[in-house]
């Protein structure tokens, strides 16, 4: 009991903000797999009086959320250091929030703050989402302005770092410039993509591809946002990797990594990565039917850029992709040596990896028949062409 008085009485002397981004970081630790002693019952704590839902997800305040709404589709539950391309950490928006409005803009986020309180009470939606734009609006100007130069940015970068000991939460600051400088292009993207895309086939890559191309032209910086509402339609995440692989002159890594969306290979390796983070707490809360359907993807992810990419164990996808496996290999293997040899585990089945199956081995097959008549056709229009 003594502890748990000292304990209250330590964070009761710390400001609302202090325990708000106290919680947030114990999160954020959490998450990076990192086990503090005792913080279970501090972020119980803290939830109790920040989320009255005991909520593991951040939830913004009104006016943060009115001016934080553009990424929401884009947000993500997971450690900021994670590497996330076209995504953005939930765990970030606290302490953004924080920086611009006691370093970045003061006076014009209090007038803000007011301005939204103000229409809320007065039940005025349409001047609430008028307020949060002209705010957005600002907020990207001046970090235009401070990204101008390197001591700027240093400075803010800085600042950011007083309320968050993440190394890449300033990088979420760029994304987020990006996003608002989009303005209502992403949603409209959004808005014309299919509802799901069960089957990312030949006709439907060349759809989507087509409409990327549109949006590439007007909002570049954007772009691996709207392959991220892309990714979200997918049954399967590794099938983002086709609208490179499909615009390749051949399954080479060199030609995929020419293509001009190479850049979906990462953003299949950070979902793997998402896997691998899942997977781990999975297993520590012991949800073993979940860390068999997880691993399973994670085999089929790892197979489809294994066999659709040639050469890939070479490059730096590859070695990526060998890093991830080895620590995915460490957390089943740790698992399953809590049990005796003699003892059959559900993750050391050979049935979680498809391919290696009956139907999975013809399905190879009839890939590589399939690859051996294109690029012989590509071959004769080629000499075709000479000739």
């Amino acid at each position: 009991m003594n502890d748990i008085d000292r304990l209250s009485e330590f964070l009761q002397r710390l400001t609302p903000l202090s325990r708000s981004c106290l919680l947030s970081e114990l999160e954020r630790l959490e998450l990076c797999g990192i086990d503090m002693p005792g913080s279970s019952d501090i972020q119980s704590r803290l939830r109790a009086e920040f989320r009255k839902d005991g909520s593991t997800q951040a939830r913004a305040t009104s006016p943060s959320r009115y001016f934080f709404a553009p990424l929401e589709l884009l947000l993500i539950d997971a450690a900021p250091e994670h590497a996330n391309m076209g995504r953005i950490s939930r765990n970030t928006l606290t302490p953004i929030w924080e920086w611009i409005c006691r370093d970045l803009l003061p006076t014009m986020a209090r007038d803000y703050i007011k301005a939204i309180n103000d229409q809320v009470a007065a039940n005025n939606p349409k001047e609430v989402l008028k307020v949060a734009s002209t705010f957005q609006t600002k907020v990207v100007k001046v970090l235009e302005s401070t990204f101008a130069s390197a001591e700027s940015t240093e400075f803010a970068r800085g600042k950011l770092a007083q309320y968050t000991a993440s190394r890449t939460a300033f990088d979420d600051v760029r994304k987020m410039q990006h996003v608002l400088r989009a303005g209502n292009a992403l949603p409209k993207f959004n808005e014309k993509l299919p509802e799901k895309i069960v089957k990312f086939d030949d006709g439907r890559v060349a759809q989507i591809t087509a409409q990327l191309d549109a949006f590439k032209k007007s909002h570049p910086d954007a772009l691996p946002f709207a392959l991220a509402l892309v990714a979200r339609r997918l049954t399967m995440p590794w099938q983002l990797a086709r609208l490179a692989t499909k615009a390749a002159a051949s399954k080479s890594v060199t030609d995929v990594a020419a293509t001009p969306y190479a850049c979906v290979i990462p953003m299949v390796l950070d979902r793997l990565d998402d896997k691998r983070l899942a997977l781990r707490i999975a297993l520590r809360h012991n949800r073993v039917l979940v860390a068999r359907d997880l691993l399973a993807e994670i085999y089929d992810t790892e197979y489809a850029l294994k066999v659709r990419i040639d050469g890939i164990e070479g490059c730096e996808w590859g070695i990526r992709l060998q890093q991830l496996m080895d620590a995915i290999a460490a957390l089943v293997s740790a698992e399953v040596s809590r049990f005796p040899s003699n003892v059959g585990h559900i993750l050391g089945s050979r049935r979680l990896r498809s391919h290696d199956t009956l139907g999975g081995k013809l399905t190879y097959l009839a890939w590589k028949g399939r690859d051996v008549v294109q690029d012989g056709a590509a071959a004769f229009r080629k000499l075709i062409g000479q000739t």
